[in-house]
């Protein structure tokens, strides 16, 4: 092995242990039988005046000091909890009552079953939350048990739930920031079809994350989908469950795409998967064309030029969602829409400011979750519980905007909030991604 080809190697180690500690792969457990769900009454952490939300806050300082990768400041979170509870409380607060906001950090690098346990304990009976906006509690036991406490979660992490994940946790999952994972699979693959992305091939390799979520997505949609396309799908699941059996599958994935004469290849499950079989194919000398989303977190790729090999993102295509850790300002202005305006006056209100869009990608999340739960919460008096919010969330429609996204749709049995999407694509003359065409609507 040359030097070129070792130092390759190191770096796909070090990405694919900085995207691990912080970013695992979603795998649902069994539900827990939790409290009584009732249109009636109020839930955990609701008083007469008081209702408790804990905003989780992922503290990657560890980690990024220790393996050197780079990533935009996100600012006080603490202070941005704060500006957005004053706003709520200024606004006829929660159900009439007074917000608490609380915010709680979580170490990436301590990411595990039992430290996430120990979050939802924390949260759930330490705090009495009501509500807790999730930001990257990703392994398999986390959501169950929050919604086995009957707490209700505001999922603002870049790992997509299915359709049968809210439904098996309803009512008590939701995102006010991202769509959900079938609708984005289906604008996915037409996407990267009316891009010519499987133009001349006859087959792509699918590399997953190897978890019920993925399997049932890929199966049901995806490869029939592909199938129906022309293109015969070779997918590869790849193990999450640490650094040794994740580095064994990727490295298998590069092996059987190789000789198999995979030229295109597209990734499921976020966590990051994309930096780490990019680093793990460059270190093998793989090269093909690769799809992207906003799971991938087109900016992480971009900003660590060092891990993640410049050369594998040019001819990228895809689509997104999340403008923040899509594309720079000089693509798209900073703010843009209503509901971006709107969350950055209410957080520099509080004295909370944004160089850029990327700065402030966990704040407008936060401001989503706040303002869903007011929105849908302002008329429920008496009876603010999860299943109550949940009938008065659906009753929204378009009528949430993200301002972590682009539109809003909730409705029916809809707990995705975000409604739209722009073809995405790296742009060599940037060296950034950027967005193409008009914006879309999702299909549930």
């Amino acid at each position: 092995m040359d030097r070129s080809t070792a130092l390759r190697a190191v770096a796909a180690t070090v990405v694919a242990a900085v995207a691990f500690t912080g970013c695992s792969a979603v795998m649902p457990g069994a539900l827990d039988q939790g409290p009584p769900v009732a249109l009636t009454g109020t839930g955990p952490g609701v008083t007469d005046s008081t209702v408790k939300v804990v905003f989780v806050g992922v503290d990657l300082g560890t980690t990024g000091s220790t393996l050197g990768f780079r990533t935009a400041d996100a600012g006080d979170l603490p202070a941005q909890v704060k500006a957005l509870e004053e706003h709520v409380n200024a606004n006829g607060g929660i159900a009439g009552r007074r917000m608490q906001a609380v915010f709680r950090s979580y170490e990436a690098s301590n990411d595990s079953p039992a430290a996430e346990e120990k979050l939802c304990n924390q949260i759930t009976q330490d705090d009495k939350a009501f509500a807790v906006v999730l930001t990257g509690q990703f392994q398999s036991n986390a959501r169950p048990c929050y919604a086995s406490r009957g707490t209700l979660m505001l999922d603002a992490t870049l790992v997509p739930n299915d359709d049968a994940t809210y439904a098996r946790l309803s009512p008590y999952l939701w995102s006010a920031s991202y769509p959900g994972y079938d609708e984005f699979v289906r604008a996915l693959l037409a996407s990267l079809d009316g891009e010519g992305f499987f133009t001349g091939v006859d087959a792509a390799g699918v590399v997953a994350a190897d978890t019920p979520v993925n399997h049932a997505v890929y199966e049901r949609l995806a490869e029939p989908e592909l199938r129906r396309l022309g293109v015969a799908p070779a997918v590869s699941w790849v193990d999450t469950t640490d650094l040794g059996t994740l580095n064994a599958g990727l490295n298998q994935a590069v092996v059987d795409f190789r000789s198999r004469g995979i030229s295109r290849v597209m990734f499921l499950g976020g966590a990051r998967l994309a930096s780490f079989f990019l680093t793990t194919a460059a270190a093998q000398s793989y090269t093909a064309r690769y799809a992207v989303s906003s799971f991938d977190n087109p900016a992480f790729l971009v900003n660590n030029p060092g891990t993640i090999p410049v050369a594998a993102l040019d001819g990228m295509v895809g689509i997104g969602f999340n403008p923040s850790q899509d594309v720079p300002d000089s693509g798209l202005p900073f703010p843009g829409g209503d509901a971006e305006r709107a969350c950055l006056d209410i957080l520099a209100k509080g004295g909370q400011s944004f160089k850029t869009r990327e700065n402030a990608r966990v704040a407008v999340t936060y401001c989503d979750a706040a303002l869903l739960l007011h929105a849908a919460a302002e008329d429920l008096g008496a009876n603010l519980n999860a299943a109550a919010f949940a009938r008065a969330a659906a009753a929204l429609g378009d009528r949430f905007t993200p301002a972590a996204g682009m539109r809003g749709l909730l409705g029916g049995d809809r707990r995705a909030a975000g409604g739209g999407y722009r073809v995405l694509a790296y742009d060599t003359g940037c060296s950034c991604f950027a967005y193409r065409g008009e914006e879309k609507r999702f299909a549930g």
